[in-house]
C-alpha cells in the first residue's frame, strides 16, 4: 500500500511549516516508520536541514526537492518505499501550490499566534477544499495563559478546517535543533517540546489512517 502523503502549506513565511515538517519527521521515524521528505520551497530550508542531518551518518529518511509541477510525481515515488512522505511548500496560496494539495492525504496548516497569521489560512483552506483535501490547522509558537493565545484558539476552532488538539508553544529548542539537523525529540535533554510532538504525530497519524 502506498504511503500518506502529508503537505504542509501556509502562505505567510515565517509560520513554522519547515520546523512542522522536520519534527514529525523525526517522530514517525523513531516510531518505525518509513519517512520520505520533499522540499518545494526554493529557499531549500527542509533541504539545508537534511543535509545537516546526514554530514557523516547514513540517512535514515529518503529526500527530494521539485518544481510545483513535479511534486506529485516526486511524492507518488517516494510514497512506493515510504509510510509516510512530508511536503514542504513555499510561502503563498495559488496556483502553484495546487499540486501539492492534490497529492495530499492530509494538509496541515501551521498558524503562529496572530490574527495576521490566522487571517493568512484563507488561502489555503479555500485551495484545499477545492481540492477536496483533509485539512488541519496547528497552532505553533503558542504562548499559554495570553489573551491573544485564547483569542486565536477560539477564532481557528471555527475555520472550515479540523484543529488540532496537539499546540506547539514558543520554545528555542525548535530553532536550536533544526539548525542541527534533529528534532526537539533527539535533543540532550528532552522537555515538553518532545512531548508536544508526540502527541501531534499520534493526532496526524490517526487522521491519515482513518
Amino acid at each position: 500500500m502506498a504511503g500518506k502523503i502529508i503537505t504542509i502549506a501556509q502562505q505567510k513565511g515565517g509560520s513554522g511549516k519547515t520546523t512542522l515538517a522536520v519534527n514529525l519527521a523525526v517522530a514517525f521515524a523513531r516510531s518505525g516508520l518509513n519517512v520520505g521528505l520533499v522540499d518545494t520551497d526554493p529557499q531549500g530550508s527542509l533541504g539545508r536541514w537534511f543535509m545537516t542531518r546526514i554530514e557523516g551518518a547514513d540517512p535514515d529518511m529518503d529526500f527530494s526537492t521539485a518544481s510545483a509541477w513535479g511534486v506529485e510525481y516526486e511524492c507518488s515515488k517516494l510514497a512506493r518505499d515510504n509510510d509516510v512522505v512530508l511536503v514542504d511548500t513555499p510561502p503563498k496560496a495559488d496556483s502553484d501550490l495546487r499540486p501539492a494539495l492534490r497529492a495530499a492525504d492530509l494538509v496541515l496548516v501551521p498558524v503562529s499566534v496572530s490574527h495576521v497569521d490566522l487571517w493568512a489560512t484563507e488561502g489555503v483552506l479555500d485551495l484545499a477544499r477545492r481540492e477536496d483535501k483533509a485539512t488541519m490547522v496547528v497552532l505553533n509558537r503558542i504562548k499559554a495563559g495570553t489573551r491573544l493565545a485564547a483569542e486565536i484558539s477560539e477564532t481557528a476552532a471555527g475555520l472550515t478546517a479540523m484543529l488540532a488538539a496537539a499546540r506547539l508553544a514558543n520554545r528555542v529548542a525548535y530553532a536550536e535543533t533544526l539548525g542541527q539537523g534533529r528534532g526537539v525529540q533527539e535533543a540532550a535533554r528532552k522537555g515538553p517540546a518532545a512531548a508536544e510532538i508526540d502527541a501531534l504525530a499520534a493526532e496526524v497519524l490517526s487522521v491519515v489512517r482513518t
